[in-house]
Order: structure tokens, then sequence, then C-alpha cells
């Protein structure tokens, strides 16, 4: 290639490479700025919720009463059906009475004596007392008769004493129940020999309409319930309570609770409650095993925050991503009492007007700016349309 060619073709590469870079300029200016990322929000509100208390609990019959014999004897017979409802004064066993009858007719006969006895001890001592008025007795005669008439009386008053007891053995040998309710298989049948307040019961009749329910809660909690009730944080609740059988269905009764006990379980830390429970089908029995729904307080100001907008870290201690009004992303330490309807029930460090991240929490950094948008249905429904009124709470 000569001189003059190398000389002309130099220049028009520079230029076809100046026209290159002119043109690619334009491309590089046009490129757009990353976009904020896209996290979805929730905004906080306060609602009224009945702060609720699962626990667990047994069933205790109202009234239990162990039916055993005041006297001894052979048991005649079983008045009962065994299960069945029985009321109060109803006879459940009958003893052989035979034996008690006799006993009855022989005080009956020694208070006849007895009565005889009196009568001629009280004619006795008339007389000494008219013949000593006249001169004709003596003053110790008249004593005596006297004396004779007092034992007579305090003999009859035996006779009188002994035959009350021998008809109140005699009405024992009908065994009756002193309460109205359920009664339990029987241990004896006819013919069995009984002794007066043996150890072994012959069965139980217990009250169970309406059921008691006792139900241990920690002194801990309880204690601090009832300090936001004094301080006014929370307003007394209607003390309702519904019972999730063992199979996991809900009984159809509600109850109320009754009473708190007055001294905790140094065992357990544990305060008995207990609540009163309809039973008029009888499907409660007594000892069975339920969980307890206690409505225990209202908080009319309850902030909740959907479980998916709380975090713990690496110290376990619970936290939220909020975004601000200039879209800035900030954490929140917060403490969180407990669960109602899938939220958790917030005591600090949210307020409401807050915009806490639910969605895409783990695409952002505390400091980044993020371009928030409303929650995906699910979660805002799970938001808004908790009810209002009623909470189930569980630790």
């Amino acid at each position: 290639m000569s001189r003059t060619s190398f000389r002309i073709i130099v220049p028009a590469i520079s230029l076809i490479l100046a026209a290159s870079l002119a043109a690619c300029k334009p491309a590089v200016s046009q490129v757009a700025a990353p976009r904020a990322t896209e996290v979805g929000v929730v905004t906080l509100e306060t609602r009224a919720v009945t702060l609720q208390s699962e626990l667990p609990g047994r069933t205790v019959a109202q009234s239990t009463a162990e039916i055993r014999p005041q006297v001894s004897g052979l048991v005649q017979q079983r008045l009962f059906q065994e299960g069945g409802q029985v009321q109060a004064g109803q006879v459940l066993y009958r003893i052989d009475p035979a034996s008690y009858e006799a006993t009855v007719r022989s005080n009956e006969a020694a208070v006849v004596k007895a009565e005889a006895a009196l009568l001629v001890a009280r004619q006795t001592a008339t007389r000494t007392q008219a013949l000593l008025e006249a001169g004709a007795g003596t003053a110790q005669d008249h004593e005596t008769a006297e004396s004779n008439l007092r034992q007579a009386d305090a003999a009859l008053q035996s006779a009188q004493a002994l035959l009350a007891s021998a008809r109140l053995d005699l009405d024992r040998t009908r065994i009756t129940s002193p309460i109205t309710g359920r009664v339990d298989t029987s241990s004896v049948t006819a013919g069995a020999l009984v002794t007066a307040n043996q150890t072994t019961a012959l069965t139980t009749v217990s009250q169970t309409d309406p059921m008691m329910v006792d139900i241990p809660q920690s002194s801990t909690e309880l204690l601090r319930l009832r300090q936001q009730l004094s301080a006014g944080k929370l307003k007394t609740g209607t003390l309702r309570i519904r019972l999730v059988l063992e199979d996991g269905s809900v009984y159809q009764h509600e109850g109320q609770l009754k009473v708190a006990g007055v001294t905790v379980n140094a065992a357990t830390g544990a305060v008995t409650l207990r609540a009163e429970v309809p039973n008029p089908q009888g499907l409660l029995l007594p000892g069975m095993f339920v969980r307890a729904l206690l409505d225990q307080a209202e908080d009319p100001t309850a902030l909740l925050a959907p479980q998916a907008g709380i975090a713990r870290n690496s110290r376990g201690e619970a936290t939220a991503l909020v975004v601000e009004t200039d879209g800035k992303v900030v954490e929140r330490k917060v403490t969180v009492d407990q669960v109602i309807h899938g939220q958790w029930r917030v005591t600090s460090g949210l307020v409401a007007g807050d915009r806490l991240i639910v969605e895409g929490r783990n695409k952002v950094m505390v400091g980044q700016i993020v371009h928030a948008v409303p929650a995906s249905t699910a979660v805002a429904d799970a938001t808004t349309n908790a009810t209002p009124d009623v909470g189930v709470a569980t630790r």
C-alpha cells in the first residue's frame, strides 16, 4: 500500500469511529434509573376486641354424693337404673328391715311399760302427799314416792329416746339420694351384706346440670390482667366461656365464670378459675378434659398486626419494618401480647397509621427507599375483616 493511500484510510477510520461513538451517547443517556423495590403494606388501625384466653380445664359435678349405708344388713333391692336421673329423696336401696322392725316393736313396748310405771309413781306420790298433809304419813315416805316419780319419768324419756333411735334405724333401711342428679353404677347387688358407714360407697349421685369447669390459669397472667384492668387500659369483659371438647367440637352452650380461686398452687403457680356451664342434655360428664375459651376483658383500642409483618431478630426480640412518609424503611422493636384472629396484638412499638410491611420484607433493607403498595387481598382481608368484638387468643 502506498503512503498516500494510508494517509487517506486513517482519517476515514477516525471519522467512522467518531460517528459510532456519537450514535452511542443518546442510548446511554436514555437508560432509566432503577425503580424502587415494591413492598406490600397494611395500614394499622385500632379496634375493639375481646381478650380471650384458651386454657385447659376439667369438668366437675356441681354436687357429688357418695351413697353409703347407715345401718348394717342384707340388701333386698336396688331401686334405680344405673346411669339414670334420680330425685332428692328417691329410694335407691332397701335393706332387710325385719330386725329393725322387731327392735321398734320392742321399744314401743318399753315405752308403754315406762308410761305405766310413771302413772303408778305419780299416783303414789299424790297419796303420800295427802297422807302427809293429814298427819297420817311420814315425810320419808313422801320423799321416797317423789324420788320414784322422778325415776319413772326419766325411764319413760329413755324408753322414748330408744324408740326414736330404733325408728330412725328402721327408716335408714331405705337408702335415699340426698340430691337430684345422675346416678353412677352400683357396687353391690341384691343379697349383698353391707355395714354401717362402710368405706366403699354403694354408688355415687352427681348433679351435672349445670356442670362446673375448673380452669387453671397462670398467676402471672392473672396478675397482669388485673393490673391492666385497674389501670383502665382494659375494660371488664362479659366473663363468658365456651368449651372445645375432646373431639375438637365446640360445645353448643356458653357458660359464665363464677369464681376465681384465692390461693396459688405452690407446685404449679396457677390459680383455679371455676365456671358454670349448662348441661341439659347430659353431654358433659364429670372428669372430662376440655379447652376453655374464656372472655376475660375488653380492649377498646387494640392494635392488631398481621403475623407476616412481625419477625424475631437474633436476640429473639420482635421487630417490624415500617415504611415512613418519605418511602424509607425503618425497623421498630415491638412488644406483642397474644394472637387474635391470626394477628398479633401489639402493645408497644407501633401506632395506628403505621404502614407495616407484610409482603416483600425479605427483599428490602433498613434505610432503603421502597415503593409501598396495598398488600394482597388475603392479607388485607385478614386485617380488616377480623371480628371486632370477639378475639380468640392463644399464647
